[in-house]
């Protein structure tokens, strides 16, 4: 019997079989769209007996719309092919397509499926009407659907996969097992469809079968240490635990060092009250030199666990860490994983930062024992530490966006804007189709900050398009474009929009509130900008006393171009009072009383 998978990550694939229908539900677009090629382009053969030269060009003039993006004419010369022959799959299909493109899923539905009808052996139009069902949960016309597909294609183990999934859905575990026997004539059996039916006969109580399965999987594989310690972990789910001690023991016979073999008998101590053996064989596992880090880490964080259960006292799991690391002097997974528990405790960032700084002394290259630092002492502003650590970062760990983050920032913030930009420029250099769009945005939209202060306007909003492009709705570059927009008196319409969309995001922020007000006054749009400007100070007149000076010099000027001086030079005053050009403002006052 062949082996497709370890069985460890097979008991990983089966703990997923009860979210079925959340899996099935999920990312399927109810019309898949296909490269034009013959199935999908040509007229079939049961259109052709009823085809005209006048359908044949009639369709392939739609096709080449469509294709050119000329929809409406593209629908149109459907409609027409439609008219011709009520029967030809080929047009209901393209406007499904199309249907599908536009969101109309209901249309999309109704002509994919009058496609599958008239050509219930084409697989394109029998596999995406079966994927649209599965969109709209109605299950049973899927399952109709996938066992259709299954007649013409009794090779196609894939379909018999989804098949699997749908009754899973519908709980319906005889059809279940069924299936997987018909997926067994197709592969073979192997020990990952017998897992699944051991899966399926637990769901459904049948003990018996499900024994029967795990036994079978042992009695074919005796030297597999992993399969014992399966059976043990299931006889100790159905109280037979003495059985499940000797297949332990067993296991641990074949490979002394079996991490789920020694995590499984440590659960078993712990289950039988003999808590002196659990924590000798924690100690056996932990403070030996032959253990493996993963089995350490993974039995290290069973006894986190089990001490914040019993009240959180830190000291007794620090002593398990300080003895593990003298037993592994080297293991930096270890060193980083104490420092993560002192951060979690709330210790002393000096001492968790020395921790962090241990195990990047060791290997310089763990970005995650380096990130860590730099985030822990980010609210000290020492700057010059957070480019040192930052720039060795980019030397380690090229790859890593944040580092370049990171140092961009510091440099920025110590108003060096030169080297902030080459190392967001750098950071920009490394982005991939894995990169987080996030931290790519806030990448293109602190350089497009910077640009515009270094007066280049036309990269800064180059910049701030790649941000967008990224994250749509990244409030704070939305912000920045409108206002340097406004700024050059160019775009208001575009700036406008994109201010609308910071104060829908965050409607009592008085600064895109005044970003909003300032482009509309700019459009001469006196009333709607009063409005915002006002809701940007706020319903009192003292509020102006938190505002920004820009802010209430902006409100003066509105309040000016309304018709109310007195207003505006009340708050001109108060800008001043509020850090504002001085002079600037005086003058204003001093035009405007003379009126």
């Amino acid at each position: 019997m062949k082996i497709h998978k370890s069985p460890m990550l097979l008991l990983v694939l089966l703990a997923i079989v009860p979210a079925l229908a959340s899996a099935l539900t999920s990312g399927i677009n109810p019309v898949r769209r296909t490269a034009p090629n013959a199935d999908t382009m040509a007229i079939s053969a049961d259109s052709l007996l009823a085809s005209t030269p006048l359908f044949d060009r009639l369709f392939l003039d739609a096709v080449g719309y469509q294709l050119a993006g000329n929809d409406s004419a593209a629908m149109a010369k459907y409609d027409s092919c439609i008219a011709i022959n009520p029967n030809a799959a080929e047009p209901y299909y393209r406007r499904a397509l199309h249907y599908a493109d536009t969101g109309n899923d209901s249309l999309a539905a109704f002509n994919l499926e009058r496609a599958a009808q008239l050509q219930p052996g084409n697989d394109t139009y029998q596999e995406n009407v079966a994927e649209t069902y599965i969109k709209r949960r109605d299950f049973d016309r899927a399952i109709k659907a996938y066992e259709s597909l299954y007649k013409h294609h009794r090779d196609r183990s894939d379909v018999l996969d989804i098949l699997v999934r749908l009754y899973g859905v519908k709980k319906d575990y005889t059809n279940m097992l069924a299936t997987i026997e018909r997926m067994e004539q197709i592969d073979g059996e192997s020990d990952e469809m017998t897992f699944l039916k051991m899966n399926i006969y637990e769901q459904r109580k049948d003990t018996k079968n499900a024994y029967r399965m795990l036994k079978k999987l042992n009695d074919e594989h005796p030297n597999e240490p992993n399969y014992k310690v399966m059976m043990g972990n299931w006889l100790m789910n159905h109280d037979r635990k003495a059985e499940a001690f000797d297949l332990f023991k067993s296991a641990l016979k074949d490979d002394t060092q079996n991490e789920f073999a020694l995590s499984s008998l440590y659960d078993y101590y712990r289950s039988a009250g003999d808590n002196d053996s659990a924590d000798h064989l924690r100690d056996e596992i932990l403070f030996s030199t032959k253990t493996e880090i993963k089995t350490k880490t993974a039995m290290l964080q069973q006894a986190i666990r089990e001490g914040e259960k019993q009240g959180g006292d830190s000291l007794p799991v620090l002593s398990l860490f300080d003895r593990t690391i003298e037993a592994s002097p080297k293991a930096v997974d270890i060193i980083n994983m104490k420092a993560v528990y002192m951060k979690l405790k709330n210790m002393p960032a000096d001492s968790v930062n020395a921790t962090f700084a241990r195990a990047l002394a060791i290997e310089p290259e763990n970005a995650t024992a380096r990130m860590n630092i730099i985030q822990n002492i980010w609210t000290k502003n020492n700057w010059e530490e957070i480019i040192k650590l930052s720039n060795e970062g980019t030397q380690y760990n090229p790859e890593e966006m944040a580092f370049y983050y990171f140092l961009g920032m510091a440099y920025f913030q110590s108003n060096r804007d030169d080297d902030a930009l080459d190392a967001f420029k750098r950071g920009v250099g490394e982005i991939n189709d894995k990169s987080d769009p996030d931290i790519v945005s806030d990448f293109y939209a602190l350089m497009g900050d910077i640009l515009y202060k270094k007066n280049k306007p036309e990269e800064a909003f180059a910049a701030y398009d790649s941000c967008l492009q990224w994250k749509d709705d990244n409030v704070v570059a939305l912000n920045n474009y409108a206002y340097y927009l406004s700024e050059q008196n160019r775009d208001l319409k575009k700036a406008e929009q994109m201010s609308l969309k910071t104060v829908e995001a965050e409607p009592t922020n008085s600064t895109y509130l005044d970003t909003y007000a300032w482009i509309l006054f700019l459009q001469d749009r006196c009333d709607e900008a009063k409005a915002y400007i006002d809701r940007a100070l706020g319903s009192d007149s003292d509020t102006t006393q938190t505002a920004s000076a820009v802010v209430i010099e902006h409100a003066g000027d509105i309040y000016c171009k309304c018709g109310d001086i007195n207003r505006a030079t009340e708050l001109w005053q108060k800008a001043i009072d509020a850090g504002g050009d001085k002079a600037a403002l005086e003058r204003k006052i001093k035009k405007y009383k003379k009126q």
